[in-house]
């Protein structure tokens, strides 16, 4: 027992208690394949089967009952630890780590994670920028606000709207060029390799000559100030370009290039109180903000 996982436990005991994989998947809040890939695991670390899988449910093997029966008093001590560490978490106090993308810090969120500071002064909020998912199940951090099409699975959370993207050019380049009908006859701004993954990258990959790229820059942020300096036009958020007044949109937003944002926690600390308390404040600030589209009907 010595390098399971003792989260995988929590997945046998669901599935023992319920019967079937679709019954522990509901109970833990998870999908389906979860369940599967977190019971194979456990099983593939001990070396032995516990269940028979059967047409009508799972049954316990022999191996399965007597780990359940090894994991009887271990389950009463930790629910009982958790009901008396519950009563000391109740207060709003504390610090909170969130991570996030540099674009959703500079464009969205500050000013909220400023007021949410100013009304909770015993909290303390550590800020984590970061373009990648950072680990919440290793406690890397508490809050990840991220956009994402495809989150990990062992996290919950709550999609808050969109970020959509656009063309955009300066005024100035606008003004010293003629005009042109073609994408491909413009000099363009894009991202680098670092930035591959993204789908505007794809979209331009697809349609603008390599040689029609000017420049490159690994971040989001920084290709709406190399368009705003007139270096070229470029695919650029409209969350950050549309403050700019210096900026042109030059066409409707690419549906396709549609990004859900998301306020994502890990199931263990959804229920610490300053961390509700956090998550819940940004979830009605952010479903209200005019910087997300929402799309209706």
């Amino acid at each position: 027992m010595r390098d399971v996982d003792w989260d995988d436990l929590r997945f046998f005991l669901a599935v023992s208690e319920r019967g079937s994989i679709s019954g522990a998947a509901k109970l833990l809040n998870v999908n389906h394949s979860t369940v599967l890939r977190r019971l194979a695991s456990l099983e593939k670390r001990l070396g032995s089967r516990l269940f028979d899988r059967l047409p009508d449910g799972y049954e316990m093997t022999a191996q399965g009952e007597e780990l359940r029966n090894q994991l009887r008093g271990v389950t009463e001590q930790i629910e009982t630890v958790q009901r008396s560490l519950s009563g000391r978490d109740l207060s709003l106090s504390g610090a909170i780590r969130v991570t996030t993308t540099d674009t959703l810090m500079h464009g969205l969120l500050m000013p909220y994670l400023a007021e949410f500071r100013a009304l909770n002064s015993a909290i303390q909020i550590e800020i984590v920028i970061n373009n990648t998912f950072l680990s919440l199940t290793r406690r890397e951090a508490d809050v990840a606000v991220r956009p994402s099409n495809s989150v990990p699975e062992n996290l919950v959370g709550r999609r808050v709207g969109r970020l959509r993207s656009a063309i955009y050019a300066s005024k100035t380049y606008l003004k010293r060029g003629e005009k042109k009908k073609d994408w491909a006859d413009h000099n363009w701004v894009a991202s680098d390799e670092s930035l591959a993954h993204l789908a505007q990258a794809k979209w331009l990959k697809e349609r603008i000559p390599e040689e029609r790229i000017v420049v490159r820059v690994d971040s989001l942020v920084g290709m709406v100030e190399a368009v705003r300096n007139s270096m070229g036009v470029g695919m650029l958020l409209c969350l950050l370009a549309d403050d700019e007044k210096e900026l042109v949109r030059l066409a409707e937003p690419v549906n396709e290039l549609d990004t859900d944002v998301w306020i994502l926690t890990h199931p263990a600390l959804k229920g610490v109180a300053r961390i509700k308390a956090f998550t819940d404040f940004l979830y009605d600030r952010l479903r209200t903000s005019d910087k997300l589209f929402r799309a209706t009907g």
